[in-house]
């Protein structure tokens, strides 16, 4: 994936991914890093791109927006923070 300004260090996405991973219940592996889709989803809220024009270096654009209906629309206390 490329370095873009919108990515986070993957320390930084360390300290988040526990809340991150609670918004979904896991039935199966997960086929994309959740690093790669946030990292996605802040170059769409940085840029305000559609998510039809997320980079091909992101997973897929719905994957990545699927996320982030996932994330932002749970009512979890760590939502906010998001």
């Amino acid at each position: 994936m490329k370095n873009y300004p919108s990515n986070i260090t993957r320390q930084q996405f360390e300290l988040i991914r526990p809340a991150l991973e609670n918004f979904r219940k896991r039935t199966k592996p997960r086929k994309y890093d959740l690093y790669e889709v946030f990292c996605a989803v802040l170059y769409v809220l940085k840029t305000g791109c559609q998510w039809r024009q997320v980079p091909g270096d992101f997973p897929e654009w719905r994957s990545v927006y699927n996320y982030y209906k996932i994330w932002s629309t749970k009512a979890e206390p760590t939502a906010d923070s998001l």
